[in-house]
């Protein structure tokens, strides 16, 4: 008896969806292991140079094909940073859609003679591509790990000097494509209804649907309660860069001398780019990228995500939750997730008062387990993967 084919969906990812390390590969992750259920999956995914095989690091029979489409070298340098990004500004072009644009010859070879129930474009970088996936798909899906004309605004707003004025260009350039391109993908997901409510402002015409950042169901790691706070993510993402200087300037300072022995410990990659903000303090331990962030966040006391610009909401928020690890947030970083101040995490804006927050957890035990308590029962309710798929109808 003949046995009716599957579905098949296509995945355009800007980055392999494994390991599981960023927020990034988290949400591709989700959504590939949702799609896995019901449809024979092919991917498409960059890949940076000197990094390792994409294909080499999916879960066996995660997915049916993978293409790797490898990215040029470019120069990591301070200075040819600063050169590329003078001539993105000078011809209005945000870096990362910059980065991945011109592939399409290559992709259209791969993908030739094929057609797919569905397409799922990652991150608004690669939204280009939506006329060729387009052509051979029957449906078209967006989603958006960030507003990029929202998080280029922040940037601008935490960031002063020629850095400003270049966010606040990208800015405008990535509202034009995001006028451009949203309305034509069949359907846009967005990572919670305050970003679902900017898309559907900027472009009237998008088909919109909150799809949450969620974790993998986690056990519960065992709770070290070193004398330490953490601050965790990749370090080289301009959000978080502005977040390190500002805790080290204005917060670290105060809870410094209140707490003397207290530990601030980084963990993510590329954190040579938080150097000039770490180096000088022996209390400063600056620890790189991890294999489990999850249980690493564990060892410390409290989790700190002092942002001040940023899109989307933030996967280190619930990382700490997973870690069952109690959280101080800016409002900002907080944004989407529903969070309840004093109750699944505490919010403070300013640096004395982000540094009164910290304090209050690290003074009282009983608090600083409640908190942490209320914040994972909030990541078991609402931000598992399996709760996140609920939302989609694909």
């Amino acid at each position: 008896m003949a046995t009716e084919a599957r579905a098949s969906a296509l995945v355009l990812a800007a980055e392999s969806p494994y390991p599981l390390a960023g927020g990034g590969a988290l949400r591709t992750a989700s959504l590939l292991h949702y799609l896995a259920i019901g449809y024979d999956v092919d991917l498409v995914v960059f890949r940076q140079p000197g990094a390792a095989d994409p294909s080499q690091q999916l879960p066996r029979g995660l997915v049916r094909r993978v293409w790797v489409v490898d990215l040029p070298a470019h120069g990591r340098s301070f200075a040819a940073r600063a050169l590329r990004n003078a001539a993105r500004v000078a011809r209005g072009v945000p870096p990362l859609v910059d980065r991945f644009a011109g592939f399409g010859p290559e992709i259209d070879r791969a993908l030739e003679g094929r057609r797919y129930d569905i397409g799922i474009v990652e991150h608004f970088w690669c939204a280009p591509y939506a006329e060729q996936m387009a052509k051979i798909c029957g449906r078209t899906v967006l989603d958006l790990h960030n507003i990029e004309s929202v998080l280029d605004q922040r940037c601008a707003e935490a960031e002063g000097g020629a850095r400003a004025w270049a966010h606040r260009v990208f800015s405008r350039a990535a509202l034009k494509l995001e006028r451009t391109w949203l309305p034509r993908f069949s359907e846009v997901l967005a990572a919670s209804e305050s970003d679902a409510k900017r898309v559907r402002a900027i472009a009237p015409g998008a088909r919109v649907r909150v799809y949450p950042n969620a974790l993998p169901p986690t056990p519960l790691p065992p709770r070290a309660n070193e004398d330490a706070i953490v601050f965790s993510g990749n370090m080289e993402y301009h959000p978080n860069i502005s977040a390190v200087r500002f805790f080290r300037r204005e917060v670290w300072p105060l809870l410094r001398k209140r707490w003397p022995g207290l530990v601030w410990r980084l963990i993510g990659k590329n954190p040579e780019a938080v150097r000039r903000f770490t180096s000088g303090d022996a209390r400063i331990q600056v620890e790189g990228q991890v294999d489990d962030a999850i249980r690493e966040l564990a060892r410390a006391k409290v989790a700190v995500v002092p942002v001040l610009a940023g899109s989307g909401t933030r996967l280190k928020i619930l990382e700490a939750w997973a870690a069952g690890l109690p959280v101080v947030s800016t409002t900002l970083g907080a944004e989407g997730l529903g969070a309840r101040d004093g109750e699944s995490l505490l919010l403070a804006d300013g640096g004395p008062a982000f540094a009164e927050a910290v304090s209050r957890l690290l003074a009282c035990t009983d608090l600083r387990e409640r908190v942490g308590a209320a914040g994972r029962l909030l990541l078991e309710k609402e931000f598992i993967w399996e709760t996140a798929w609920k939302k989609l109808d694909f």
